[in-house]
């Protein structure tokens, strides 16, 4: 089985009865269930009860307690509203008899209607001229934490072409912008949502730490807590997952040991296709004793 297919694998849930449906994990090598993975699976979840043919185009969710990489995750979906073009969803993921995740979905039917985009692609190298990220890891591997080399040198499902290769902490502080280029390694079925899913999933891949650029804080920090609070995704127009897209990050503000991250995702045409919002814990602590030390570094910024 590919690394791709390992991905669609999660994203194929198993229904359990009406409304309730399973997933399983992956173990990114955090130690903890990736939040992009949770997402992805609750938006599955949420529109394997919507009667096509109704896409989504809105998806909120809250993590509320991290997940347990050794339990699958159990899905209920709620049906608030199936409404003559718009449908709305709501999905509760659960482990060990606790909520984890909250998930809010709206799906619309294919409608013509007024168009504009006030926003240009940024002039950016097209993906064929930058090397993937993965290439710079392996190269580095002898430069990066020992307990985290193998999670960042592991093989992916989706190939990342970073334009501004940029690591919080071990550059001089920058401004909070970064740009990169990504898609799935491989082709894709064509079912709308397995796009959808995908792009979820990937919306979520160091996003958070766009807010660290300019603080001289690296992920090796003791005193460093990051996690993700919440994730929102606008899905704007049709896409495909396996073709490259431009994903646009920049952090306004971080305040009161939290950062607010958005995002702009383009397909290679210029076409705007996704937005992105995440509010994120940034928290400074006091450094745990030499026991208790976790590090982080530029990896998935998992939670569930």
């Amino acid at each position: 089985m590919s690394i791709v297919d390992e991905l669609l694998s999660l994203l194929e849930l198993e229904k359990l009865e009406v409304n309730i449906y399973r997933g399983q994990n992956r173990d990114l090598g955090t130690g903890r269930v990736f939040g992009g993975q949770v997402f992805a699976q609750a938006l599955v979840a949420a529109r394997r009860t919507v009667d096509a043919p109704r896409e989504a185009h809105s998806v909120h969710g809250y993590f509320l307690r991290p997940g347990d990489l050794a339990a699958p995750i159990v899905f209920f979906v709620d049906r608030p509203r199936d409404g003559g073009t718009f449908t709305s969803r709501r999905v509760t993921a659960i482990q060990h008899g606790e909520a984890i995740f909250h998930l809010s979905a709206s799906f619309h039917i294919e409608e013509d209607g007024l168009e504009h985009q006030a926003r240009e692609m940024p002039p950016v190298p097209q993906p064929d001229t930058l090397r993937p990220e993965l290439e710079h890891l392996r190269e580095k591997a002898d430069r990066l934490p020992p307990e985290l080399r193998t999670v960042l040198t592991q093989d992916r499902p989706i190939d990342f072409r970073s334009v501004d290769s940029l690591v919080p902490g071990l550059h001089p502080p920058s401004d909070p912008h970064r740009q990169s280029w990504f898609r799935a390694m491989e082709r894709l079925p064509d079912d709308p949502i397995i796009h959808q899913a995908v792009l979820a999933y990937t919306s979520d891949y160091g996003f958070l730490p766009t807010a660290l650029l300019p603080h001289q804080v690296t992920y090796r920090d003791p005193r460093l807590q990051l996690a993700s609070l919440d994730h929102t995704l606008w899905l704007h127009r049709p896409f495909r997952a396996d073709e490259w897209l431009l994903y646009v990050m920049d952090s306004p503000v971080a305040s009161g040991a939290r950062g607010f991250v958005r995002g702009q995702i383009y397909r290679q045409d210029g076409t705007l296709v996704a937005s992105v919002a995440q509010e994120g814990l940034l928290r400074l602590r006091k450094p745990p004793t030499p026991t208790s030390f976790t590090a982080d570094f530029e990896v998935p910024d998992g939670r569930a």
